[in-house]
Order: structure tokens, then sequence, then C-alpha cells
């Protein structure tokens, strides 16, 4: 897939004020400083379209794009770590589970981690809660360039081995870089995949 056309919709913290649920929508999110937004800028390619900052927790609302008028893409809040008062965070997490929860027409909810770091706990405790509440979710590791290939895929290795301890089998996974922009074919190509057997079934 080419992404043609991507433009920025809307910003809302309540999920019934997103756009009207007839195309599929793919969302992003990961622990703070996870390079969410590189990602996004990345698969875009556009370096303006999300903003990113070196701060934790830039993202505070549910934020919507529409890619090539078929789809939409859109941008979390993050998890796990932040500069900002437990009241927030709590808040945050009621917005994100409403909106991953409530939300028909999400395909896919990928979830972003960071190559460099061995198996995270916050990362590992909420993909066991999408798993729980029935929610489909992929995994991509960012950062792959930031360190050789080996050590990526032994990280990589070890996170699957965690998820292996609660889980019968993995999710869909890709090895990305904002950077090199390894992994965007990859994810587009997925997502094509899923939109066409969207479409597919809605003329049934």
């Amino acid at each position: 897939m080419q992404i043609k056309t991507i433009s920025y919709l809307q910003s809302v913290v309540d999920w019934k004020k997103c756009p009207t649920g007839k195309l599929p929508e793919y969302a992003f999110i990961g622990r703070s400083n996870v390079g969410k937004s590189s990602l996004i800028n990345m698969i875009a390619n556009n370096n303006k379209l999300a903003k990113t900052s070196g701060k934790p927790g830039k993202t505070q609302t549910i934020n919507h794009f529409i890619v090539n008028n078929q789809w939409y893409l859109v941008d979390l809040p993050g998890y796990g770590y932040a500069k900002i008062s437990k009241t927030m965070r709590e808040m945050w997490s009621t917005m994100i589970w409403d909106y991953v929860s409530n939300r028909e027409n999400l395909q896919l909810l990928f979830v972003l981690v960071d190559s460099r770091l061995e198996p995270q706990k916050n990362d590992l405790e909420f993909i066991d809660q999408l798993g729980e509440n029935g929610i489909p979710f992929g995994v991509i590791f960012t950062k792959s360039d930031k360190l050789s290939n080996v050590q990526c895929d032994r990280n990589m290795e070890a996170f699957k081995k965690s998820m292996l301890e609660s889980w019968d089998e993995l999710p869909p996974m890709f090895k990305t870089s904002a950077v090199s922009t390894v992994g965007k074919e990859e994810i587009l190509d997925f997502i094509d995949e899923i939109n066409q057997q969207y479409f597919s079934n809605r003329s049934l």
C-alpha cells in the first residue's frame, strides 16, 4: 500500500466523539517516549504529522487522521511513566480503555515496544489486559537502528518468550526504524490486507 493522502481530522478525549465509524481504524500506542510519533510520521511519510517531543506525555488526546480517504490512523496517549499527576494518568487510562473497548471499527491496536530494552513489565501487563478484553493487537518493535541486528533480534526473542509464558500464540510482530524506514512496507501491506477483507465483508 502507498499512502497518497493523509490529513488530520480531530482530537478528542471522549471516544463517543470520534469520527463516524464507517471506515476501518488502526490505533498506535506505547509507553511514553517509545518513538510513537516518529513511527507514525515515518509510516505517513510526513515528518510533521504527529508531534514529537523529548518529554514524555506529549500526546494527551485521541487523534484521528484519515488516510487515502479509506481508513483512519489513530495516535493515542502513551501509558507508563509521564511527568503528569496521578489523576491525569488515571484519566488517560480511562480514555484509552473506553476507546479500545468500545470503538467497533477498530481493526487493530498496534502496541509499540522499544527494541533496545529487555521485556518491560508495563508492556507485558498492558498486552495481557488487551487479551483479557478480547482486543485485537499487533506488536511493533521500535528504534531497531539504535542497536545491532543481533542485539535487536535477541531482545525481540526475549519479548516473545515472555509473552509465551501466558499466551498460546503470538500476535503479528514488526521490526521497525523511523530512521531507516525498516518495517514501513510490512505494516502498510498488513493494514491493506485487513482493509480488503473489511470492505469485502461490508459488500456482502
